[in-house]
């Protein structure tokens, strides 16, 4: 989760506004129906697809954050889009591959990191997702990609749809950071937005608990991007009798919460430049952090970091070196390599930075 520049976390002031005008207006606790609150999905829609989205082909559903959208999203598809599999990108967020496999779905992996270079492997991506079975379900992040922060250039993006379109895949982004991954929620939207408007077949899990710091109201949407109203409305029912048996209705206060900051004009924009503020925090600790491990002596090329986006940097560090972190140094992250940007701040970078090169001095952070 995020954390300020103290250390600790932070409710974004434009949050604190929102439940404010909540709490004036008397707001009621009854239930939300199936498909959650219908003015806030079509905020959230808007959102991710623009304001000139064209909503009545996009079946949209308040869920879970995004491991709800996730998992309904995967039930959909088994039971909808039966004997197509769904590749991953390796690496990819942990949850992703329990959630599809629960689901029943095929789940495959492509290439996407190459850890020898610790940037994008776009060529054995290309290879990849060439050779899968034509119509094959493509788990993509939409900016930000977790664990890495390594995204798509927009010419890379321009081939990948190409090739996308060539093989007739459906494309299920998982959008987690928008706003929060570059500062501007259009412009982490644009690969979204792009693959929308090529006209192919688009799912889109969407998440609120980053951008918005709503991390424990649990709020987010699905959306299945329609050929016409005719087939919304279908697939909207479907949608409602996956989650009736599942978990009834969605919570209502985070998704109140979104929905009163985006219908507000100047919480509106109130709230994009707190998510700004949130993005250059952690844009600056990245290069803050690369200039701390030059300064601790280090000789790597962690040019990577700074061009990584996002709340967290894939460093390159081996399983054994994050261990080593852990036991000697009392620092916490996954054995993968990622570090949480989010978590540096003036205390603790200099003791940070000493201790990754401590643990990373003669040894490669590049592996084959």
């Amino acid at each position: 989760a995020y954390r300020d520049s103290s250390g600790k976390p932070w409710v974004l002031p434009s949050v604190r506004a929102a439940e404010d005008v909540m709490l004036k207006a008397n707001e009621n606790k009854e239930y939300l129906g199936i498909d959650g609150d219908p003015a806030f999905v079509e905020k959230a829609l808007k959102f991710a697809y623009g304001a000139d989205a064209a909503l009545d082909r996009i079946a949209g559903v308040q869920t879970l954050s995004g491991t709800g959208a996730c998992r309904i999203g995967g039930e959909f598809l088994a039971q909808f889009y039966p004997g197509k599999p769904i590749y991953l990108p390796v690496p990819t967020w942990g949850n992703h591959h329990k959630i599809f496999a629960e689901c029943g779905l095929d789940v495959q992996t492509y290439r996407y990191y190459d850890r020898s270079t610790n940037r994008l492997n776009l060529e054995g991506m290309m290879e990849d997702l060439r050779s899968a079975p034509e119509g094959s379900i493509l788990l993509l992040h939409a900016c930000a990609h977790n664990p890495t922060g390594c995204d798509p250039t927009v010419k890379q993006w321009g081939q990948l749809i190409e090739l996308i379109k060539e093989k007739q895949h459906l494309v299920f982004f998982d959008s987690a950071y928008q706003g929060f991954a570059s500062g501007d929620a259009e412009a982490d939207a644009k690969a979204l937005r792009r693959v929308v408007d090529e006209g192919l077949p688009v799912m889109l899990a969407q998440s609120f608990a980053k951008n918005f710091g709503l991390y424990g109201e649990r709020c987010g949407t699905l959306s299945v991007v329609c050929s016409d109203s005719d087939q919304k409305e279908k697939v909207m029912s479907q949608l409602k009798c996956i989650i009736r048996p599942m978990y009834s209705s969605p919570p209502k206060h985070g998704s109140s919460i979104v929905r009163t900051v985006l219908s507000d004009p100047g919480l509106t924009k109130q709230y994009y430049e707190e998510c700004e503020s949130m993005a250059q925090r952690i844009q600056a600790m990245r290069m803050r952090l690369v200039d701390a491990l030059k300064d601790a002596g280090s000789t790597h090329d962690w040019s990577h970091v700074t061009q990584q986006i996002g709340m967290f940097a894939f460093t390159g560090m081996s399983a054994e070196m994050c261990d080593q972190l852990t036991d000697e140094y009392a620092i916490f992250l996954t054995r993968d390599g990622r570090i949480s940007i989010a978590g540096l701040n003036d205390d603790n970078l200099e003791y940070v930075a000493k201790a990754i090169h401590a643990v990373t001095d003669g040894k490669s952070i590049t592996s084959n």
